[in-house]
């Protein structure tokens, strides 16, 4: 676990997107967070610990929402367009039935709920940070910087996180298609955190109370949204420019999507 230092933090961003308004002074105690997001292996051994059924494992018609690329160019306004609830599409099988995590170990779980999500950390005598809490962290010891590596978006002339490179949602240039790729696959932050930008969403334990959702909820509701934060690899500057400390969008806790995981505090 890594040290965050208290103190006074700026938060937030008056210059993006309507919910990261106004920039302001947080005051964070200090706490420890994980270096890392939680991987399949992780939770794999969570579960076979605890034989514990995720809620996208549950219900009447268990499955989850899985991102498909569009055949081509289509209007950004409509998320239904690139999302699909999935049949029996879960943490171990991201895509559906016939998905496997055999080869993505070291990547971090999908299609968890909050409520899978804080069972794992309480397993581990953890819990999750609060959305305040993740940014003073994924700010790095910046002070006033967009990215959580500084001010550039790619310094040295690198891609810094797992994002969308190409036309959303239908042409990827890294490879045939996006995906999340092994935890610390890129440089940590200036506290030594990984993937505090990209890969995947991060829930935390915040309300969000602003109408801002990128994605679809399983269960249709739009009431008691919590904060995820850090943006995922569907990112795209064009589309969701949010793989920077200050973004946030609001998900219903019992959502479960294959661009949302999560770290544990302490």
């Amino acid at each position: 676990m890594i040290e965050i230092p208290g103190g006074v933090v700026r938060v937030g961003s008056d210059t993006h997107y309507p919910e990261e308004r106004p920039a302001q002074d947080r005051t964070i105690k200090p706490f420890r967070l994980a270096p890392t997001l939680v991987t399949n292996r992780d939770f794999d051994a969570f579960v076979s610990a605890t034989g514990w059924r995720t809620t996208a494992e549950q219900g009447p018609k268990p499955g989850s929402m899985v991102f498909r690329m569009t055949a081509g160019p289509v209007g950004l306004n409509d998320p239904s367009q690139w999302w699909r609830f999935v049949d029996d599409a879960h943490w171990r099988c991201p895509e559906g039935p016939q998905s496997t995590i055999s080869e993505r170990l070291d990547h971090p779980v999908v299609h968890l709920s909050f409520d899978d999500a804080q069972a794992y950390a309480q397993w581990r005598g953890q819990r999750l940070p609060d959305e305040w809490e993740w940014e003073a962290a994924a700010r790095g010891g910046l002070h006033g910087q967009e990215f959580c590596w500084g001010g550039q978006f790619a310094p040295t002339g690198e891609l810094m996180a797992n994002i969308w490179t190409g036309a959303f949602p239908w042409y990827f240039a890294r490879g045939t298609a996006p995906g999340t790729m092994a935890v610390a696959s890129f440089p940590p932050n200036g506290f030594g955190l990984f993937d505090m930008a990209g890969n995947v969403w991060e829930w935390t334990t915040s309300r969000f109370e602003k109408s801002c959702t990128c994605i679809p909820d399983n269960d249709g509701a739009h009431d008691d949204r919590l904060a995820v934060r850090g943006g995922s690899y569907l990112c795209a500057a064009e589309y969701c420019l949010r793989y920077r400390p200050a973004a946030r969008i609001g998900v219903s806790p019992t959502t479960t999507t294959s661009h949302i995981g999560f770290r544990c505090a302490e």
